[in-house]
């Protein structure tokens, strides 16, 4: 049986379209922060930001067909922010990217179907009895 958050699903909602708009924002500034450097970080970084995004989101969203939303609007986010890119005339389009931010969606899903799919509702449940 999946339990989902109810008491927090506003402000974890909030919190969700706020990281969205930070990755977007990210993926559109002329010079992001560099935290680290070495080949394929930024691959990386896109994978992780995706997955991230996608296990957030599969803390409200628990049911195939929800998850299936979810993983095509952000996989679609993924190719929109890409050809946004292209536009600015400071940042470029990148196939790679896209596939990393799919990746990332992706792994995103199978993180969900761990314990980390349900770390919220651990979380509701504990501090909000």
């Amino acid at each position: 049986m999946e339990v989902t958050m109810h008491k927090l699903r506003k402000p974890w909602l909030a919190l969700g379209w706020l990281w969205v708009a930070t990755v977007v924002y990210l993926s559109l500034i002329p010079n992001p922060p560099e935290t680290v450097r070495f080949p394929g970080v930024d691959k990386l970084q896109h994978a992780l930001a995706y997955g991230l995004l996608m296990l957030w989101f599969c803390q409200m969203y628990v049911h195939r067909q929800q998850r299936l939303v979810v993983t095509a609007l952000l996989i679609a986010l993924g190719i929109a922010v890409e050809f946004m890119q292209e536009t600015t005339g400071y940042r470029y389009f990148e196939f790679t990217d896209m596939l990393a931010n799919a990746v990332g969606v992706m792994l995103g899903w199978v993180w969900a179907r761990t314990g980390l799919g349900n770390i919220g509702c651990k979380l509701e449940m504990k501090f909000l009895k």
